[in-house]
């Protein structure tokens, strides 16, 4: 027997602001997360912000056999927002997801993993564009904290790479969204929850959005077994909610990913070996698909899944996500021709010449810069290239030299000219750090600031 559901009525549609829209019952799903769930509850405890009243939270506990039930209480115990349901029998994280929207007291509900970690003002920044009453749904943006210089760290981060680009073209939320409470419930045998929901609020004519503010991590898989039996998952179940609910998800475009592919050559084909990682990388996902489709063909339940066991040990890298969620940097370069001859007399010239040569010079910066891997980069023009990295200030500063020496050591030739030209380079950097935000702004140029915004005060 198909499910079947109430839609509750939002009389306030149309309306672009509602006051209570920042009242809101989070919801955690958890099973057998005795290593991650008092971390999780604690940090979502300490989420705060104009957008973002947490009412209560809610964690469903589904067919629990280690102490992850014990650990609820005692923390319920001093918090009086945290309530525990306990479902005696695991049936599933869609039937997880019903129990708790049938217990949620609020207009705005979020979902969020056991085993993910949101940043800083991750959950107000989901919540903020909920303030416009035709928006039903909002997904943030996973970073997985897997190591880059190995290959299922590669795998792992090209994939959420892709999931960003393309949820920027067509929204494909997941990991930690929020959404109004005007769903009774998602179909049981749903092995794909967030899909789900995204369809129904669609279907209800609310718009869907992305917002690549709310920064939450997560684990990837370590090994190719878990890889594969996760993404198998996925995509079976992708194949059950267009059919069964007439959604697709923009991830199922294959062409569109083959295209953002291609647009993502400074982190797919950087180098020879992340080459041959991105192949692997397709392959490992194209195996994956053809076992889902297999499943989907036979009608292989995945709506209780088995347990991807590396992708749940956070305890070994709460260092990194500690660094992670308090420190972001900024690096800033402008990179200028060298031309003591005065050859290059046209500004607008000299502009588009050194953007041509910062881009040429890239393959060389990720073949010579430690830590490269762990950057965003992104060039506009004017020779302006600007790299993220969440990293402690001395180790900004070390690759803002490295980057630095390497530019203005080697020489770039350039089309409009062809002949190789020499470029001079410098850069300024800001530190954001701590929950205050305190920045800390270097340059070659001046001496090191640091602005506590957090208390007002500027330290010279």
């Amino acid at each position: 027997m198909q499910d079947q559901y109430v839609f509750q009525n939002d009389e306030t549609a149309g309306m672009k602001q509602d006051e209570d829209v920042c009242s809101c019952s989070v919801g955690i799903m958890a099973y057998n997360e005795e290593a991650n769930i008092a971390h999780t509850i604690n940090l979502v405890l300490a989420q705060q912000g104009p957008a973002l009243h947490i009412k209560e939270i809610i964690v469903v506990a589904s067919g629990c056999t280690d102490r992850t039930i014990p650990i609820v209480m005692e923390i319920a115990r001093t918090e009086p927002r945290v309530h525990l349901c306990i479902q005696e029998k695991r049936e599933g994280k869609a039937s997880a997801i019903n129990l708790f929207l049938k217990q949620a007291k609020c207009k705005i509900v979020i979902l969020i993993g056991a085993d993910v970690i949101p940043a800083d003002g991750a959950l107000n920044n989901l919540c903020a564009p909920l303030r416009d009453t035709t928006i039903g749904m909002v997904g943030g943006r996973p970073v997985p904290v897997n190591d880059q210089e190995t290959f299922m760290g590669h795998a792992v981060h090209l994939l959420w790479r892709l999931h960003d680009r393309m949820a920027r073209i067509q929204p494909k939320l997941g990991e930690v969204i929020a959404f109004r409470n005007v769903i009774s419930g998602i179909p049981t045998g749903s092995a794909v929850d967030e899909i789900s929901i995204q369809a129904l609020i669609s279907q209800l004519g609310y718009k869907t959005i992305y917002e690549p503010g709310c920064v939450v991590y997560n684990k990837g898989p370590l090994n190719m077994y878990d890889f594969l039996k996760q993404r198998r998952r996925i995509y079976a179940g992708h194949l059950q909610v267009r059919d069964q609910q007439h959604y697709e998800a923009s991830t199922m475009k294959t062409a569109s990913i083959f295209r953002e592919l291609l647009r993502h050559r400074d982190f797919t084909r950087s180098g020879p070996k992340q080459m041959l990682w991105t192949l692997g990388t397709i392959c490992l996902e194209g195996m994956a698909r053809l076992q889902g489709y297999y499943d989907y063909l036979h009608k292989r339940e995945h709506h209780i899944w088995q347990m991807v066991e590396s992708t749940k040990d956070l305890d070994a890298d709460k260092r990194m996500l500690r660094r992670l969620s308090d420190v972001v940097s900024v690096i800033i370069f402008r990179f200028i021709l060298d031309d003591p001859e005065g050859n290059l007399l046209n500004p607008d010239s000299n502009d588009r010449d050194a953007t041509e040569a910062v881009r040429k010079l890239f393959p060389v910066l990720r073949s010579q810069v430690h830590s490269v891997g762990k950057l965003a980069l992104s060039i506009s023009e004017a020779g302006i290239l600007t790299a993220i990295i969440r990293a402690e200030q001395s180790e900004v500063e070390e690759i803002s030299r490295q980057i630095q020496e390497i530019v203005q050591s080697t020489p770039v030739r350039i089309s409009t000219h062809g002949r190789k030209v020499k470029m001079m380079a410098v850069y300024s950097s800001l530190t954001f750090k701590g929950k205050h935000n305190n920045i800390t702004i270097t340059s070659p140029l001046v001496t090191e600031t640091r602005i506590a915004t957090g208390v007002g005060e500027t330290i010279l």
